[in-house]
Parts: structure tokens; C-alpha cells; sequence
């Protein structure tokens, strides 16, 4: 695994989308730097020129200061822009604009519950079979059921994601029980998961490699709340097919098997 995905700044970026997210932090950082900066040279100029002094008598009068004014306006069109040039559109770019069904794309449920992430994979065929909160049990993590012919080669994984390179990944996100927060910061994405809805999000990963506990919730959701991570594994395309291929045939199954 690879332990190496924090460091002294922003974690390392595997989005297609993730620089403009890492942009979008680091103008708003350095932004409040200046502001920050301004107002302490302001503020102590104040104080030391404005003091309490002998002969000196304290005006009443309203001041008419243009660079206030100035700088005032300058912070209303700097938010705008961020607003509406950076921050809308990235949002965006992982709630919109989704690719159709028949492209390039893979589909993935996700099933939040205490304390676990629970990865439903539509197997080869590519369909999902039908889910029921009824069958929910220890063995059958997302409900689903076997009665139906779509779910013959449909498989879960707990805590563990394996996703392709250089394909659009759209996640279908639900929750079983309180509400949760799928976070991956290395695809600098976060999507809270509640209960009774199914909420769209989509990323792009642009490097191969295996990342530990790269899946986080980031909402309080119970006592064990820290443990509720999750490996992320990217892909070559052949590898994820050929991993695809055996978790549908019940390859996981045959190892435990052979183990024994």
C-alpha cells in the first residue's frame, strides 16, 4: 500500500479535476493572507497613531476615506470571481455533467452503514441486480436480490474500491442507518450519504496505484467513526477487468477455499 499520500500541504492529487480544487484552496489561503496582513498594518498603525495623548482631542466627525471604499469593492469582485469562475464550475465538474450511460464510464454503488463503506460492483454484465432493505442481513450487505438474473454476477466489497484509470467513475451514494460523508481527498471529492436518498457524484483517477485507507467519512456518525475507511485501488483497465472477471465469478469465494 502506499503510505505516502499526506504530506506538509494538500495530500497528493490522482483527479482529473483535483487541480482545480487545489487552485481554488490556495487562492482563497493566500487571499486571507493579504487581508490578514493589511489589517494588522492597519490596526497597528491605528493604534499607534490614534493613541491617547496630551493636547490631543478626539474627532467625531465622519471620515471619507476612498480606499476603503476601494478596498471594499476590490474584496466583492475578487469573491465573485471565485464564486463564479472557480467554485461553481468545479463543483460542477463532480455533480453535473455526468457521462451518459453508453460511454466510457464505470458505475459503482455505495452503501454507507456504521461503521463500514459497502462497494456494490454490477460484475461483467455491467447491470445491477434489484436491492431490498428487506434482505439486508450479516452476509448480504446492500439487500440485494438473488431472485433476480441481473445480480447473478454482482458482487460487494467492504472497505476495499478498485476503480480504472482514465475513466470517468460515477458513484451512486446511500446510506443504510445515519448520515455519512464519502470523502476520497486524493480525488478531492466529499458527498454526504443519507439515508433514503441516492446521491450522483463522479471522478476521474489519472494514476495507477494502491492507496490505504485513501476513503474517509468526514461526518460524525457514531463512536467507531474513525474507523470508517477504505483502500482505494486504481487500475490499469486490463487489471480492473481481469480483478472485475474473478470477484463475479466468486473468485474471492476460491481463494478462502484453497486457503483452508
Amino acid at each position: 500500500m502506499e503510505e505516502s499520500i499526506y504530506g506538509w500541504w494538500l495530500p497528493i492529487d490522482i483527479s482529473v479535476n483535483g487541480h482545480k480544487v487545489d487552485l481554488l484552496i490556495d487562492m482563497l489561503h493566500w487571499f486571507m493572507v493579504v487581508i490578514f496582513v493589511g489589517w494588522a498594518i492597519f490596526f497597528t498603525y491605528c493604534l499607534v497613531r490614534f493613541r491617547a495623548r496630551e493636547g490631543h482631542k478626539a474627532s467625531y466627525e465622519t471620515i471619507k476615506a476612498k480606499p476603503s471604499k476601494y478596498a471594499e469593492i476590490f474584496v466583492v469582485i475578487f469573491e465573485v470571481v471565485l464564486l463564479f469562475g472557480l467554485s461553481i464550475p468545479t463543483f460542477g465538474a463532480s455533480r453535473t455533467d455526468f457521462p451518459a450511460e453508453g460511454d466510457d464510464r464505470v458505475e459503482i454503488h455505495v452503501v454507507a452503514e456504521q461503521f463500514q463503506w459497502n462497494v456494490h460492483y454490477p460484475g461483467a454484465d455491467g447491470k445491477f441486480g434489484s436491492t431490498s432493505p428487506k434482505l439486508v442481513d450479516s452476509e448480504n450487505l446492500v439487500g440485494l436480490d438473488h431472485s433476480d438474473p441481473a445480480a447473478a454476477d454482482d458482487f460487494v466489497t467492504a472497505g476495499i474500491m478498485h476503480i480504472p484509470v482514465d475513466t470517468p467513475v460515477v458513484i451512486r451514494l446511500t446510506s443504510k442507518d445515519v448520515i455519512h460523508s464519502f470523502f476520497i481527498p486524493i480525488m478531492r471529492v466529499k458527498q454526504d450519504a443519507i439515508p433514503g436518498m441516492a446521491i450522483p457524484m463522479q471522478f476521474e483517477a489519472t494514476r495507477v496505484g494502491e492507496y490505504s485507507k485513501a476513503i474517509a467519512c468526514a461526518q460524525l456518525c457514531g463512536n467507531n467513526h474513525f474507523t470508517m475507511s477504505g483502500d482505494l485501488f486504481v487500475d490499469t483497465q486490463e487489471d480492473y477487468d481481469a480483478w472485475l472477471a474473478e470477484m463475479a465469478s466468486g473468485g474471492d469465494e476460491e481463494e478462502e477455499e484453497e486457503e483452508e
